[in-house]
């Protein structure tokens, strides 16, 4: 049974800074795609960004581009999400997804239990 246990969320003002972390246990990881999520009251869970499991391969939605970073340690096992200027909007639980098999897409995921990220202006 593999688990994602996020870490990292937090209160910030609007301009700040955050990493999340996401360490995945159960089973090894790095040859499966995964990414970031989000939830902000009342909406529905949105994509965040992903990674491929080489890390060779990222993608982002347009509302976080060019602030937020992904990337990924193999060895650790490890999923990290770096958050820069963030706006008020960014307010969201944040939840860390595996997919379960394949190595580029997120379709059929493991999910984490989600960290909360609150932006204050």
């Amino acid at each position: 049974q593999v688990q994602l246990v996020e870490s990292g969320g937090g209160l910030v003002q609007a301009g700040g800074s955050l990493r999340l972390s996401c360490a995945a246990s159960g089973r090894t990881l790095r040859s499966v795609a995964m990414g970031w999520f989000r939830q902000a009251p009342g909406k529905e869970r949105e994509f965040v960004s992903r990674i491929n499991w080489s890390g060779a391969r990222t993608g982002y939605a347009n509302s976080v581009k060019g602030r937020f970073t992904i990337s990924r340690d193999n060895a650790k096992n490890t999923l990290l999400l770096q958050m820069n200027s963030l706006k008020v909007e960014d307010t969201a639980v944040y939840y860390c997804a595996a997919d379960r098999s394949s190595g580029e897409v997120l379709s059929d995921v493991y999910w984490g239990q989600g960290t909360q990220v609150t932006v204050s202006s």
